[in-house]
């Protein structure tokens, strides 16, 4: 599969999950779509870290890289954001909450925030351990 299909497939998925996670309280058949969906969001970089270390494509590991780690990063601050701004105004939550799912899509589709999380720190680790194997190599 060509790396432009990857991709496309990846940032449709991560839109049609951002989608599904501002539905407050879906219908079960929606529910087990989305989580479906949000699962199958991290195959594409998968494939692409995958590919990356094939080719020996440096430039495509240090994205998924870079990505994964501004996820878990912009996740975990919009998370405490969110906890502290509990007690301020309900249209600062609206806020935070709708940047949090824009942010963290396959984790607010899936509805289990951890399984989420430890798949972006996946992705992370596998990138980081293929790019010190190839600078080793050289």
């Amino acid at each position: 599969m060509k790396k432009s299909t990857l991709y496309a497939l990846w940032g449709g998925l991560f839109i049609l999950c951002a989608g599904l996670g501002f539905i407050p309280f879906p219908a079960p058949a929606v529910k087990i779509l989305s989580r479906i969906l949000a699962l199958f969001c991290f195959l594409p970089p998968a494939w692409l870290l995958y590919l990356g270390n094939k080719t020996q494509d440096r430039a495509l590991v240090k994205l998924i890289r870079n990505l994964s780690a501004l996820s878990l990063l912009l996740t975990l601050v919009l998370l405490v954001i969110t906890i502290v701004s509990a007690a301020g105004p309900i249209l600062l939550g609206n806020i935070l909450n709708s940047i949090l799912i824009i942010v963290s899509s396959p984790m607010m589709a899936c509805g289990n925030w951890a399984l989420s999380m430890f798949l972006w720190a996946c992705l992370l680790m596998v990138s980081l351990q293929i790019l010190r194997k190839n600078s080793k190599a050289r």
